[in-house]
């Protein structure tokens, strides 16, 4: 009955309010974040030490999902400048630099994660960077003709509509792509393409470090959309002792078939359950109330590589380091500057991570939490 029910339930994806920076120094401020299923708690005050962050699933989704716009803003190292897209070549600064950063002109709260990535890259390439805030709306001849003139020979494209526009940038143009979940295997094969996914090795590298007992750990996925995560995943396992089953599921039904044969097998003193970023297997309004409850029951450790879910009751997650995304995003740009050699192409897990715990879990689990304050985010609040 609990099966019947889950699977023709729906529920809002979570969100978090973030507050609109005037600069791109943000500092930590009060935000909301999605509790449970269908609410909102607007009490929760970061800790001072822990940047704003979103669940980026919904994030990228949103992103993707995001309409034309009919104003291009410019900012060339310093204030934005609204410029209709037909004037565009006409109205650049110049600049001393030879990179780009290009990004989807949308509101809060999507627009401070590009503003700290982006501070990020400022940072790293000592802000010669020239900014392109877009929708897919652009003229991309007239962008092309800007980045001629200002000698342009790297753009880093920031999320869906970024990588859009680079594809059609000119050919002798590098490209370095972020802030997306995944990319088609003809934007993956000639470029580097760095995921908001966190890297497999370090989420198990933290698991085993919370649960030294564990010694297999099981996933559902989709394999139009983590294949290339899962190969990482296995060589990850192996390298770490780890025996790793993943199952396939292309649809919410298979899906849950598949939780249901891990849930009711699962061993909770060695076994632990990874939820990846993933619409199809990770669907918040049936599986996921499924997994959380099940394996509360049954004592079974579950992770996962999107943040909201830690708040929902998942034992811990890894999320973007907007910051140290950019600056990383700004290495690859400068090293391609430095040598003139193409990077390697191909997605890339994300490594510049920050960790969450859910306290309330890992007490239920007999996991010992000496220092709360050692996570970038703990929940229930203290």
């Amino acid at each position: 009955m609990l099966l019947a029910s889950l699977l023709i339930t729906a529920a809002s994806p979570a969100w978090a309010t973030l507050k609109d920076p005037n600069t791109l120094a943000v500092e930590p401020s009060q935000a909301d974040f999605a509790r449970a299923t269908h609410s909102i708690d607007t009490s929760f005050l970061l800790p001072s030490s822990a940047p704003l962050q979103a669940d980026y699933a919904d994030v990228i989704q949103t992103i993707e999902a995001f309409p034309d716009v009919v104003v291009f803003p410019v900012l060339v190292a310093g204030p934005v400048v609204a410029v209709a897209t037909r004037n565009l070549a006409n109205k650049f600064a110049q600049t001393e630099g030879s990179i780009a950063v290009i990004y989807p002109d949308i509101g809060e709260p999507y627009r401070s994660i590009f503003t700290q990535i982006i501070g990020g890259i400022d940072a790293q390439a000592r802000g010669r960077v020239s900014h392109f805030a877009l929708g897919s709306s652009v003229d991309v001849g007239e962008l092309n003709s800007s980045l001629r003139r200002q000698d342009v020979r790297v753009v880093i494209a920031l999320g869906r509509q970024g990588v859009n526009v680079s594809a059609a940038l000119d050919s002798n143009i590098r490209v370095v792509m972020g802030a997306v979940l995944t990319a088609p295997e003809n934007e993956v094969r000639d470029h580097p393409v760095n995921s908001l996914s966190p890297d497999p090795a370090l989420l198990f590298s933290r698991l085993k470090g919370m649960k030294p007992g564990v010694r297999r750990v099981f996933t559902v996925y989709d394999p139009r959309q983590n294949a290339w995560m899962m190969r990482l995943a296995k060589e990850a396992a192996r390298t770490q002792g780890l025996e790793f089953t993943a199952y396939e599921a292309q649809d919410l039904r298979s899906a849950m078939l598949a939780y249901q044969k891990i849930l009711a097998s699962a061993d909770s003193s060695q076994d632990a359950l990874w939820l990846p970023q993933d619409s199809t297997t990770v669907e918040e309004g049936s599986v996921l109330p499924l997994v959380l409850e099940e394996s509360w029951m049954r004592n079974l450790a579950v992770f996962s590589s999107s943040f909201g879910h830690v708040r929902r009751g998942v034992l811990f997650s890894l999320y973007p380091n907007n910051v140290e995304l950019g600056r990383h995003l700004a290495g690859s740009a400068l090293s391609f500057l430095t040598s003139g050699e193409n990077e390697v192409s191909g997605m890339f897990p994300l490594r510049e991570v920050l960790m969450a715990i859910n306290l309330r879990t890992a007490k239920h689990l007999g996991i010992n939490i000496r220092h709360p304050r050692n996570f970038d985010m703990a929940f229930p609040e203290q």
